[in-house]
């Protein structure tokens, strides 16, 4: 593919993403929330708590800052650590009862604000951008994955 035809697509992914993000952080903040705060808090929402690693990889947080995010939502009383049953040596981080009520406070409010942004595209639309965007970040994973094979 030449850089003509990359280069456009690329630059428009990226100010999607930015649009996207400027407007979520923008309501984010609103709740009192940080958006890595408000990521940890709604990827918890509904489970029984999950491992560093297992949260690490479902949110967009690095695992240096991550610790961090907890650290502050557990001061605020929101989520807790506790010990991993079955396994000692593991933590596992879940929403407090005031945590789980910030969620339910939270979650919906903020689907609700991004949601007419969504409903511009016909449902059509929608369900092509988002095939379109699996294949694309499924070619880029095989990519990474493939250079990861390299060392």
């Amino acid at each position: 593919m030449s850089r003509a035809i990359v280069v456009p697509v690329i630059r428009e992914l990226a100010r999607c993403y930015q649009a996207f993000q400027r407007a979520s952080d923008s309501h984010i903040r609103r709740t009192g929330l940080t958006p890595p705060q408000f990521d940890v808090v709604v990827t918890l929402g509904d489970t029984p708590g999950m491992s560093f690693k297992d949260l690490g990889s479902r949110t967009l947080i690095t695992k240096g800052t991550l610790t961090g995010v907890v650290d502050r939502l557990e001061t605020r009383g929101l989520a807790e650590r506790i010990a991993c049953p079955g396994d000692g040596r593991s933590t596992l981080v879940r929403l407090t009862p005031e945590g789980d009520r910030v969620f339910r406070d939270v979650f919906e409010p903020h689907l609700a604000f991004l949601a007419p942004a969504f409903e511009e595209m016909p449902e059509c639309g929608r369900k092509e951008l988002e095939k379109r965007l699996k294949q694309l970040r499924e070619a880029l994973e095989k990519r990474s994955d493939e250079l990861g094979r390299q060392g």
